[in-house]
């Protein structure tokens, strides 16, 4: 069963062919945005959605021309709805609605943050729910309990910024290029990771739940506090004792989750899945707790449209169909 994926919640055009219930990838085009915005030092929406208008026709022959298929193999139409940029949203969506409808190929409407835990699938063709995911991102920080494949339980989330948005704002103020996650990461290890105390993202009380506003706010003061010092600025420290405290804090949810859930499986997925900071604490964590841990190759981290193509499959397997009264929401 082909799904014809498409992405375009943020700042990457993504379309891909995706088998569904082999859970294998035919092509996966991503056309990044990443130099156009690293001029503004971040996203900047109006840019983003023009970008995907101009981007989209193109890379959807290029998706199908790789896979060695036409419109008339694809069995259904995959598309991002929400959550995300509404600009950009609407591209995909109108896009995905206006081929459905002239092809008469079914439309599915896919969850973004769901997505981003689909692409376990497309990593390990066996897993299976119930799994708990860590879903972390430039704009979402949550833990679910993963029921079935259409079904997501929020335990744990973030009560103001995620972490992708706390790791590329600290990254940019110390130099670092936009995006500034995978320069914080290898930066890291330059640095003392108990130099600068911190405050942790992870509240307090029986909560899974995490506030990464505090930290930013704090690892500011303290570089401005430092800059009006006139010494000189120990960024390797910054970065490390910036990346040790978010990632503790990540960990040290998932490990309480674990121990009440009794999970044998988890998924962690998204962009800042990508930090191998993170990824190793996440598998110190399920070895304490005898569980498997899947985490999708760095190329299935970022926004792709195979993970889209494959929550996709889900819907239209359940027949959760849409139509041309399809619209996109910035919200979940």
């Amino acid at each position: 069963m082909l799904i014809l994926g498409m992405e375009s919640s943020c700042d990457e055009t993504s379309v891909a062919v995706v088998d569904g219930e082999t859970r294998k990838i035919l092509s996966n085009i991503v056309a990044s945005q990443i130099d156009v915005h690293r001029l503004y030092g971040g996203v900047v929406p109006e840019i983003a959605s023009r970008a995907h208008i101009e981007a989209i026709s193109n890379i959807t022959y290029r998706a199908l021309d790789e896979a060695g298929v036409t419109l008339a193999d694809i069995g259904a139409v995959a598309v991002t709805a929400n959550p995300g940029l509404i600009g950009a949203l609407l591209v995909g969506v109108n896009f995905a609605k206006s081929l459905a409808y002239s092809r008469r190929i079914p439309l599915v409407a896919v969850n973004h943050v769901k997505a981003h835990a689909a692409a376990a699938y497309l990593t390990d063709p066996a897993l299976e729910p119930p799994f708990l995911a860590l879903i972390v991102s430039g704009g979402h920080t949550s833990i679910f309990e993963v029921t079935d494949h259409r079904t997501f339980n929020t335990i744990g989330c973030t009560r103001d910024d995620a972490a992708g948005e706390a790791f590329d704002k600290i990254g940019r103020v110390i130099g670092m290029p936009y995006p500034g996650g995978a320069a914080l990461d290898k930066l890291a290890y330059e640095g003392d990771p108990n130099a600068i105390k911190l405050p942790s993202p992870a509240l307090a009380g029986d909560n899974l739940d995490f506030s990464f506003s505090g930290i930013k706010t704090a690892a500011l003061n303290y570089i401005n506090a430092e800059k009006m010092k006139g010494g000189e600025l120990k960024v390797a420290d910054i970065a490390a004792s910036y990346t040790h405290a978010v990632v503790d804090a990540l960990a040290k949810k998932c490990d309480i989750a674990l121990g009440r859930t009794g999970h044998k499986r988890m998924v962690l997925a998204g962009g800042v899945a990508a930090n191998s900071h993170l990824r190793a604490a996440i598998e110190k964590v399920c070895k304490k707790h005898g569980a498997t841990l899947t985490v999708p190759p760095i190329s299935l981290c970022g926004d792709n449209a195979a993970m889209v193509a494959q929550a996709g499959y889900f819907e239209y397997a359940a027949g959760v169909f849409v139509g041309t009264e399809l619209n996109a929401s910035a919200n979940d």
